[in-house]
């Protein structure tokens, strides 16, 4: 059998060989109720990510994993306990940490091209005219969309609408990319091909990345750790599995043919199993 990262529920304590990036320690995300009693929805979370690692949160709805990442964003505030990035505690948004959302999020009245443009002038104010066409036309072919620079959102694809949140996500250089549920509004054709796109930009220039998803093979092909979530409310880690394949994911061999060398072999085999089991064992309720 191989050997997982694993913690018992409840009782995590994450350990890197080296100082962590972003840290959470003993995070609890609560709301008031009109019976004044607090409705807790994260409780006693404790993660450390590194600075070029790429972790994926999985659990069913309701378990507290948007809710977490939107922490992490400075997008929500946790009732007690610490997120740190870099030694900094996390307090509000902030240009370090980007957000590729599931709905894309795009000025319908602006073109590609101006959509990641917003960002670059929002965030990179020293940066010269001549800088700021230079860094959109960069990261416009780092997703293949100089062709469709000019278009506008309701011209391109579910697909290509999804490349202009990332370029624009990481046109700023930000230190941290968050992505919540990423690719779950596209069909599985577009979905497997912008996975590919996505990590092999990532090979290139690495930064942290914490990814919400619902699928456990895009996350075992995707990330270095993945981090399984127990049920809510009152939800908090209760596993994490450390990914055993070498990257880069995207190899020289047909692309095709390397996924399904990965997930054709034992040990993709037997974290997949590990993973599904988990969820099985401990999310029970309907969704």
């Amino acid at each position: 059998m191989m050997e997982y990262t694993s913690l018992p529920i409840n009782t995590q304590t994450e350990v890197l060989p080296r100082p962590g990036f972003l840290e959470i320690e003993n995070l609890v995300k609560s709301y008031p109720t009109p019976d004044k009693d607090n409705f807790v929805v994260l409780d006693g979370v404790n993660l450390t990510i590194g600075e070029d690692e790429y972790i994926s949160v999985i659990g069913h709805s309701g378990c507290g994993k948007s809710t977490l990442l939107k922490i992490v964003a400075g997008l929500e505030k946790a009732t007690s306990g610490s997120v740190r990035l870099d030694g900094q505690e996390i307090r509000q948004p902030g240009a370090e940490r980007m957000m590729v959302f599931q709905n894309y999020s795009l000025l319908p009245w602006l073109t590609v091209r101006e959509n990641i443009r917003l960002a670059v002038d929002e965030v990179l104010k020293n940066a010269n005219r001549a800088e700021k066409i230079s860094i959109v036309n960069q990261h416009l072919a780092m997703v293949n969309l100089t062709a469709a620079a000019d278009k506008y959102p309701d011209e391109i694809s579910g697909g290509m609408k999804q490349r202009v949140g990332i370029a624009r996500a990481l046109a700023i250089r930000p230190k941290m990319l968050l992505m919540d549920e990423p690719f779950g509004a596209l069909d599985a054709l577009t979905r497997g091909k912008l996975q590919r796109q996505v990590l092999d930009i990532w090979e290139n220039n690495r930064q942290a990345v914490m990814m919400i998803t619902h699928d456990v093979d895009e996350a075992i092909y995707m990330s270095d750790r993945i981090v399984l979530m127990t049920n809510g409310p009152a939800a908090s880690i209760g596993e994490i599995l450390k990914i055993p394949f070498e990257r880069p994911r995207v190899s020289e061999a047909p692309l095709k043919e390397a996924r399904a060398a990965m997930r054709n072999s034992k040990e993709y085999f037997e974290l997949r199993n590990h993973a599904l089991n988990f969820l099985d064992r401990y999310f029970t309720q309907d969704e």
